[in-house]
């Protein structure tokens, strides 16, 4: 670390250059096959400094060109791998995961660099963190709980293929909202068991349903004997969202969107929202796992990235039941500017 700070003191301009080329890599790699326009919209940068960039990458072997655009090649994956420690090197993300996660009697916290209100490749990247993650905690016999949302539908996307089987059971956290199918909880659950090489069982209830039609669902044997699985889940991965967002994509009468806020709920996980304080004002109707669950898990892990997350994910955090926390550096620094203010 003492000598990138040297670095960055005697030749800032070397820095700018590796950040530069990290990131058309990177973008290059999520995008592939993309065309030097569409790289040069995506990053916001003037075509002649893409290609000046591209040119480099391209002779020094990392990036080859194809009819239907560019490509990275098998060894600009490698360079990619191997900047991407060193950029978090760079941004002091070591120090920042281990501050947030002392601020937040978290077990650990994983931050990838960048903004996903920004830059839609860092999401990206918080999906293969989370992959990583995934690949690292789980066990045979595993029972993992997951639930939808952009995030965790990248996150399915992200994991490498197993070809052998494996005994592991995927299913939803919780019913479904009315969104599209893809970013349901039940089609997350689906896509990362195929995945992994494990099965699947799927919740088929909606969120949003009345008290009584919900009771009655909830006595039939086979939803019965899938919540009890459902709840043993050892690992729990889910989302965080902003709280009016999420009312938004439920539909929430607007009743209860104004009851949100004059408490002013500004997070939401598994179908409740929070206030800063962690403080719960309002709860969805549905099936599948409770706030309270999550203390029987043995490792409950967070993902959530963007500047305009920070305090949603510290409401979220604020109830104590995470284990992990995976973020992007944006979210990361808001949240402890947040939390020293506080001090």
């Amino acid at each position: 670390m003492e000598r990138l700070q040297i670095l960055r003191q005697i030749a800032p301009e070397i820095v700018e250059i590796i950040e530069h080329r990290y990131m058309v890599l990177q973008n290059v790699y999520f995008l592939q096959p993309v065309g030097r326009r569409a790289l040069a919209a995506r990053l916001g940068w003037p075509e002649r400094m893409v290609r000046k960039e591209i040119d480099f990458l391209r002779e020094a072997g990392m990036l080859k060109s194809e009819p239907a655009g560019m490509m990275v090649t098998d060894f600009g994956v490698k360079a990619l791998s191997g900047l991407e420690e060193t950029i978090r090197k760079l941004h002091g993300l070591t120090e920042l995961e281990h501050a947030l996660a002392r601020r937040l009697h978290l077990r650990k916290v994983i931050v990838v660099p960048g903004d996903s209100d920004q830059d839609e490749t860092v999401k990206r990247g918080l999906a293969r963190a989370t992959a990583r993650v995934l690949n690292a905690v789980l066990n045979d016999h595993d029972v993992l709980a997951v639930t939808g949302g952009t995030t965790l539908a990248e996150v399915a996307n992200s994991l490498p293929s197993h070809h052998t089987e494996r005994d592991l059971l995927v299913v939803p956290a919780r019913g479904g909202l009315g969104e599209e199918v893809e970013l349901q909880a039940n089609s997350v659950a689906a896509r990362i068991a195929e995945r992994l090489g494990g099965r699947y069982r799927l919740l088929h209830v909606p969120d949003g349903l009345g008290e009584e039609a919900l009771a009655s669902i909830a006595v039939d044997p086979n939803i019965k004997q899938l919540l009890d699985i459902i709840r043993t889940a050892r690992v729990v991965l889910h989302g965080i969202g902003n709280a009016e967002d999420m009312a938004r994509r439920r539909g929430l009468a607007p009743q209860f969107m104004q009851l949100l806020q004059q408490e002013n709920a500004v997070g939401e996980a598994l179908g409740y929202y929070f206030t800063r304080d962690g403080r719960i004002v309002y709860t969805t109707r549905s099936v599948g796992l409770r706030l309270e669950d999550l203390e029987a898990a043995e490792l409950v892990i967070a993902v959530g990235g963007g500047r305009s997350k920070a305090e949603a994910a510290l409401a979220v955090l604020s109830t104590g039941h995470q284990h992990y926390y995976i973020t992007d550096e944006a979210a990361a620094r808001r949240m402890l500017a947040i939390l020293g203010k506080q001090v």
